[in-house]
């Protein structure tokens, strides 16, 4: 049977939207032997994941805005065939300096994809489909996240840390040649005029001090990184007003209420629980005392929730008005975290999978009607910026969440282990930094409901 053309596209942007989130995940079981391997420290190790993470969320806008300029089309297959070849060249690294170099150019490449691949993915199919198509996208990435530990480990276990890259590679090769192929419109309503070059400067200077301030609290060199990256969004947004071709169309958020919302209640939602794994990682092992693979097999069960009611939400996105559902999930997801003050030493492992499945459903239930409502609530020329603001917002958000859980820890435990005798100290960081959470999402769900309003 043959494809039709959406199909193998749709198949195509799901494959690109897979890989990074399973080689985050997949990469975390390989770290030490990494480190082993090229003669890496938990500092250079640390570097290598920034490496990777900060071009992706700082040239997304831009890479977005070129896509506006030269054809949506063109930069997502430069971005996925950048991804293919520098994965293969990390899969050949040869020391610690050549794999952050192509870990960081891999991070362009994955902003490339980012900025474009659910603008192409709106474009394709009709209003009424959206809901539907965008939730299968974020089931791909539920997927992910799901089994990237665990192929990661039988990877890493069983051919070395080289093989992830390598299936990365043949991944993202797949879905180049399927992007050949089945994308053949393209779109590029901006074509003519000027790229905003100061004003691209300005924003990644604003997100890699924003992004870098947060993971490195509460050293003083956040604080200064931080009050960097407020003066450089202060520039920016001065600039960009009145700039005539801006990189960034700030009317999106001053003028277009319905956009302006749904961006905030998904920053708000990815602050809230982008730490949630780590944290409850570190309460199964070093408090509740379980192996790294039961509290793996543990944790895996809010991706699995996630990735079973995202593909339901987004249909029902289709049927029911998205900001109802995307409040709904972000109630759920309160609820959850309003739970997760109250764990102790001793919660019955019962309660604690309901409140891993609640968050989960929530989680799912809230992202897909989101993007559904953001992509929805600005017209074709500004599908490609909507698409790089909710890639932006999500990277935002979870360093903002990482910020807070080490904020929290840093305050009860300082730079301590935590030993039994520290177990108290911990379970007060963790219930603190869940109240901080619950509080965010209540924000969240003010923000996600008021999009109900007429």
């Amino acid at each position: 049977m043959i494809l039709r053309n959406t199909t193998m596209a749709q198949i195509a942007i799901a494959l690109s939207s897979f890989l990074v989130p399973f080689i985050g995940s997949a990469l975390n079981l390989a770290l030490p032997q990494i480190g082993r391997d090229l003669g890496m420290n938990v500092v250079t190790l640390g570097l290598m994941v920034s490496a990777y993470l900060l071009p992706c969320a700082m040239f997304q806008m831009p890479a977005a805005r070129l896509g506006d300029l030269y054809g949506r089309r063109k930069i997502f297959l430069l971005g996925v065939g950048g991804f293919t070849l520098f994965s293969f060249l990390s899969s050949l690294a040869w020391s610690s300096t050549t794999l952050i170099a192509f870990r960081a150019l891999t991070g362009v490449s994955s902003a490339m994809m980012f900025g474009t691949a659910i603008a192409i993915l709106t474009s394709l199919f009709p209003l009424q489909q959206r809901g539907k198509v965008l939730g299968i996208n974020t089931t791909v990435v539920y997927s992910a996240l799901s089994i990237g530990p665990i192929l990661g480990g039988l990877l890493t276990h069983y051919l070395g840390w080289r093989s992830i890259f390598v299936a990365c590679c043949a991944i993202s090769a797949t879905a180049f040649t399927f992007s050949l192929i089945a994308i053949r419109d393209e779109w590029a309503e901006a074509r003519g005029e000027p790229f905003d070059l100061v004003g691209s400067a300005l924003y990644a200077l604003m997100l890699f001090a924003v992004i870098c301030g947060f993971s490195l609290l509460p050293d003083t060199t956040s604080w200064m990184l931080l009050i960097l990256g407020i003066i450089a969004a202060i520039v920016f947004v001065r600039y960009e007003a009145r700039h005539r071709f801006p990189v960034f169309k700030l009317d999106l958020l001053v003028n277009n209420r319905a956009f302006r919302l749904s961006t905030i209640a998904a920053m708000i939602n990815y602050s809230a629980t982008s730490a949630s794994t780590f944290l409850l990682s570190l309460y199964l092992q070093s408090v509740r005392g379980l192996d790294a693979q039961h509290a793996g097999f543990l944790l895996v069960l809010q991706p699995i929730i996630q990735t079973l009611v995202s593909p339901l939400a987004g249909r029902w996105s289709d049927r029911v008005h998205p900001a109802s559902l995307a409040t709904a999930g972000m109630s759920m997801v309160t609820l959850a975290l309003f739970g997760l003050c109250f764990l102790t030493e001793n919660t019955p492992w019962l309660m604690f999978v309901a409140l891993l499945l609640l968050l989960g459903a929530g989680f799912g239930i809230f992202s897909s009607p989101n993007v559904n409502m953001i992509m929805s609530s600005v017209d074709k020329a500004a599908y490609g910026t909507a698409s790089a603001v909710t890639g932006t917002a999500r990277l935002i958000g979870q360093s903002f969440s990482i910020g807070i859980a080490t904020l929290a820890i840093h305050l009860y435990l300082g730079t301590a282990s935590i030993t039994p005798a520290q177990h108290a100290a911990y379970m007060s960081s963790l219930r603190l930094t869940c109240a901080v959470f619950a509080a965010l999402c209540l924000v969240g769900n003010y923000a996600s409901a008021a999009r109900l309003k007429k």
